[in-house]
């Protein structure tokens, strides 16, 4: 059984990891070969794709701006599923810009098969066509 809190902590990590060698491992370490990340309308699959979008991410919040994220210790299991919350904070202080959901779908060892991102306020797809 994996320990929730410690995913989540890996998980952000790698949102702030100004290392691109080390994001790479950290991708593989935690994601399947095909797996995906969903935020809004956008989805990235394999760890080409979520690499990129890890990039992009980090560039403009970290590198940029110079915040950071961090993980909110209310990470939780049930089955084959941890979710949690993450905020963005200013790299000068701890002033919340930003907060968002993780729901993680995990394989039999831990990993990230399927990430849905909901960051509030984002355009998120219709099912209604």
């Amino acid at each position: 059984m994996i320990d929730p809190q410690e995913l989540a902590n890996r998980y952000v990590e790698v949102w702030n990891e100004r290392n691109a060698e080390l994001r790479r491992r950290q991708i593989a370490a935690l994601w399947v070969a095909n797996g995906t990340h969903y935020v809004g309308t956008r989805e990235a699959r394999g760890y080409e794709e979520l690499e990129q979008r890890i990039i992009g991410s980090h560039e403009k919040n970290v590198a940029l701006a110079g915040n950071r994220f961090r993980a909110v210790r209310d990470a939780c299991a049930l089955r084959d599923v941890v979710t949690f919350h993450w905020e963005m904070l200013a790299g000068h202080d701890d002033t919340v810009l930003a907060v968002g959901l993780e729901f993680l779908m995990l394989d039999t060892d831990g990993r990230i098969v399927t990430d849905y991102q909901f960051v509030p306020g984002q355009a998120q797809p219709s099912s209604h066509g």
